[in-house]
C-alpha cells in the first residue's frame, strides 16, 4: 500500500466513524421520540384549557423535531457510508504516486479494445457484406471474441447498424486521447520542481510532493484575505498549515489571481 492508498483508507476510517456517531444520534432521536409518544395515551386529544394543555403540546413539538432529527441524522449517515464505500473508485487521482503506471494500463487495455473492434468490423463487412458466415465466426474468435457475442454483432442494432457502432469507437478514441493527455501532463508532472515565490505578508509554494500550489500566511489572515483564497479555489489545509488547491495549470494560475488581489489588501 502506497502512501496515498494508506491516506485514503485513513479517510474512509474516519468517515466511517462520522457515520457511526450520525447513525447512533438518529437511533437516539427515535428513541427519545417513543419515550415521549408512550406517556401520552393513544388518540389522546388535546385538552384546550385544561393544566395538561402546555405540556401536551410540548410533547408533540419535541416529538416532531426529534423525529426531524433523527430522519436528517439518518439521511447524513447514509451519505457519508456512500461517500466511504465509493472512496478511490472515481477514476486514477493525480495524487496517486502510481497514477502514471495506472493510466498507462489504462491506456493500454483501451487501444487494444480499439484494434479489437476495428479488426471485427472488417471481417464482419468482408463478403459477403455484413453477413454471418463460419470463416467469420473463426476469426472473430481469434481476436477472442467468443461465439454469442461474434452472433449479436450480426443482428442489427435499434439503428440498423451491424458490426461495433461508429459511436463506439469515437467514444473509447476519445478515451484513449484523455488518457494520453493525462499521462504526458503527470510525466511533466514528475520532472516539476519545488517552487518558492515571496510576496508581502505571504508566499506562494509549488509543492510537487503533495501536487498542491500552497499559499502561505505567518499567521492566520484576515476575512478579507481568506475571502479571495476561497474565490480562488483555495482551501486551507491544517496539516500542512497553508491554503491549497492542486499542483497544475490552473492551480498555478488561480495563485497569481490570488497573489494579485493580496497585493491590493493586508493579510
Amino acid at each position: 500500500m502506497n502512501p496515498y492508498e494508506a491516506k485514503l483508507e485513513a479517510r474512509r476510517d474516519r468517515l466511517l466513524e462520522r457515520a457511526a456517531k450520525h447513525r447512533h444520534i438518529s437511533e437516539a432521536s427515535f428513541q427519545r421520540v417513543h419515550r415521549i409518544a408512550d406517556n401520552i395515551p393513544f388518540g389522546q386529544p388535546i385538552l384546550v384549557g385544561h393544566h395538561s394543555e402546555r405540556h401536551h403540546r410540548a410533547d408533540i413539538a419535541r416529538i416532531d423535531s426529534g423525529m426531524r432529527k433523527g430522519i436528517d441524522e439518518g439521511k447524513y449517515a447514509d451519505e457519508l457510508q456512500h461517500r466511504a464505500d465509493t472512496l478511490g473508485t472515481h477514476g486514477v487521482s493525480s495524487d496517486d504516486p502510481e497514477a502514471v503506471v495506472k493510466l498507462k494500463e489504462q491506456l493500454d487495455e483501451a487501444e487494444k479494445v480499439q484494434a479489437v473492434m476495428k479488426a471485427a468490423n472488417y471481417i464482419i463487412r468482408g463478403a459477403p457484406k455484413n453477413e454471418l458466415t463460419a470463416p467469420k465466426l473463426t476469426s472473430l474468435g481469434v481476436l477472442g471474441i467468443n461465439e454469442a457475442r461474434a452472433r449479436t454483432l450480426f443482428t442489427p442494432d435499434f439503428c440498423g447498424r451491424i458490426g461495433f457502432a461508429d459511436y463506439a469507437l469515437t467514444n473509447n478514441g476519445a478515451n484513449i486521447r484523455r488518457l494520453k493527455t493525462r499521462i504526458e501532463e503527470l510525466s511533466k508532472h514528475d520532472d516539476r520542481e519545488a517552487k518558492e515565490t515571496e510576496y508581502k505578508g505571504f508566499k506562494v509554494v509549488e509543492n510537487p510532493d503533495v501536487n498542491r500550489v500552497q499559499i502561505v500566511f505567518p499567521g492566520k489572515p484576515s476575512a478579507e484575505v481568506r475571502g479571495v483564497c476561497k474565490r480562488n479555489g483555495f482551501h486551507w489545509s491544517p496539516s500542512e498549515g497553508a491554503w491549497q488547491r492542486h499542483l497544475n495549470n490552473g492551480g498555478v494560475w488561480a495563485a497569481k489571481n490570488v497573489a494579485e488581489a493580496l497585493g491590493k489588501v493586508q493579510p
